[in-house]
């Protein structure tokens, strides 16, 4: 099977990524449209406890591709598929007793949470679903394994394909029955799309199986318990992410009415944060996603074989990479932010405040994403973990403590958010040169990636008054704008010699 790069691997999963993302972004419109605020609220009360459930499952993919990688180093491909078909049945059944779960106590589960008994259907609809994810999760990590990310990047778009188009027509068609029904086939499109999803990379998997031979020769010993040691803290980290944003939910709201605001005025300004801010910084943390998910099979590869100079030039590349996404975002987001709300939310801008300053935390959380890959690709699993929750934790004081003053409200949040991801960056990026003695090319690393993207900025702002100023049109200025900017930036990555000729040619044009 074909290998992929790291830069070639995460512009594959970043496109699928960024892709997959802006479905979900406009699949909202229409539900929102059919089934207004009562049938959204039915609808987002069935996502905690799967969302749950996702990130637990995320440490599979990624803690599989890091073992699959160093039996594939070995070319030990039967071991390979021992991993694959432990793995798979363990999933399995752990995605079934969750199912079962959530469906034999939902109507207890929302009488605890104190939701809505018409959250009851969509609940249920989603219910079926971790089985499906399961599945999902365990085939990518195989792939991922493999250093070929293709499959795992079709299987995003095919799986987000069929939650829109699904859950728009299921909403649709049982809307005459009822809000909570419509809110119910909604939700059923999350388990046509996992579905879907596990169709297509099961499939492919069969289409491959000659190139990967799966022939029980050698029984390794501890796969699971290997796997668990490092599922389990990658799994950890994205639940203390995902607990996190639930104590949020709870105190940001608590502490606006402290500081002397409405209920109303609360639940605006806290959907803006999260509905509007929060859900377009999550674009270009697509791209890091997928960085993350290219990068830990070609770590741990290179750590297992021993090749330290290798190994450092692609730790180098990795947070080289981290930079030319992440800084062009946050000045992007910074500068533009109005337009960009304004576009996207049909010329509902309100909160573009809120978005300006949330993406200054943008480079800090790309590279707490790539330096916690790092570190668990080598074998360092917890650290990561102990310093996301320090992150977490200062995260917390802070917001609880500004969100309570009026005049910094919401932005208590805000800033908050910052300081906790900063902590957590500069303590894992502590760890990453402790652990292995690495100085990093500071000018290539980040000062031209800065440069590149300041460049950039100057260029967006003056082409969208310029825009604007002949077409009198705000969406298509900021557009037109974005694109001259896109332009402008990889032509002065490229003068600036960020990355060299040679690197790019062996790195993405080569093949495998």
């Amino acid at each position: 099977m074909k290998k992929h790069s790291l830069i070639k691997g995460t512009i594959i999963l970043g496109m699928a990524g960024i892709f997959a993302r802006f479905l979900g972004l406009f699949f909202r419109i229409p539900i929102q449209a059919l089934i207004k605020d009562e049938g959204m609220g039915y609808y987002q009360m069935s996502y905690p406890l799967y969302m749950f459930f996702v990130a637990v499952a995320s440490g599979v993919p990624i803690a599989m591709s890091k073992l699959i990688a160093e039996m594939n180093a070995k070319n030990d491909r039967e071991g390979a598929g021992q991993v694959l078909r432990q793995t798979l049945i363990f999933m399995i059944i752990l995605g079934t007793v969750f199912t079962t779960f959530m469906i034999m106590f939902a109507r207890p589960i929302i009488s605890l949470l104190k939701w809505d008994s018409k959250s009851y259907y969509a609940f249920l609809a989603i219910a079926a679903a971790p089985i499906f994810v399961s599945i999902m999760c365990t085939f990518r990590g195989f792939f991922q394994g493999l250093q070929n990310v293709r499959p795992t990047a079709i299987s995003q778009i095919i799986e987000q394909v069929g939650r829109v188009v699904a859950g728009v027509l299921f909403a649709y068609l049982l809307f005459p029955k009822g809000i909570e029904y419509a809110a119910g086939g909604a939700a059923l499109g999350t388990l046509v799309g996992s579905i879907m999803g596990s169709i297509y990379l099961v499939s492919t998997y069969f289409k491959v199986i000659r190139e990967i031979p799966v022939r029980k020769k050698i029984k390794h010993k501890h796969i699971l318990g290997d796997l668990g040691k490092a599922a389990i803290p990658i799994s950890l980290g994205a639940a203390v992410g995902t607990i996190m944003s639930l104590i949020d939910s709870v105190l940001v709201p608590q502490q606006l009415l402290k500081a002397g605001f409405s209920h109303l005025q609360s639940a605006v300004m806290y959907g803006q944060l999260t509905g509007k801010a929060f859900t377009l910084m999550n674009v270009p943390l697509a791209l890091s996603v997928a960085l993350c998910a290219s990068l830990v099979p070609i770590i741990a590869e290179a750590f297992y074989l021993g090749r330290r100079k290798e190994l450092i030039k692609r730790v180098d590349m990795a947070v080289k990479l981290s930079n030319v996404i992440s800084l062009p975002s946050s000045l992007g987001m910074f500068f533009m932010a109005y337009p960009i709300m304004h576009l996207v939310f049909m010329r509902d801008a309100a909160g573009y405040e809120i978005l300006k300053y949330i993406s200054i935390c943008i480079p800090f959380v790309i590279l707490t994403q790539t330096s916690t890959a790092i570190l668990q690709s080598i074998g360092n699993y917890m650290k990561p973990v102990y310093n996301l929750a320090l992150g977490c934790i200062v995260k917390v004081i802070v917001t609880y403590i500004l969100v309570s003053f009026s005049f910094v409200n919401i932005y208590g949040a805000v800033i908050g958010t910052i300081l906790g991801y900063i902590t957590s960056c500069l303590l894992n990026m502590h760890v990453l040169k402790k652990s292995l003695n690495i100085k990093f090319n500071k000018i290539d690393a980040f000062v031209k990636p800065a440069i590149a993207a300041i460049i950039m900025i100057v260029a967006v702002v003056f082409s969208d008054v310029i825009v604007y100023n002949y077409t009198m049109s705000g969406g298509l200025s900021c557009i037109i704008s974005i694109l001259i900017g896109v332009i402008v930036y990889l032509i002065f990555i490229f003068l600036l010699r960020v990355f060299e000729y040679q690197e790019i040619k062996n790195k993405f044009l080569s093949k495998k």
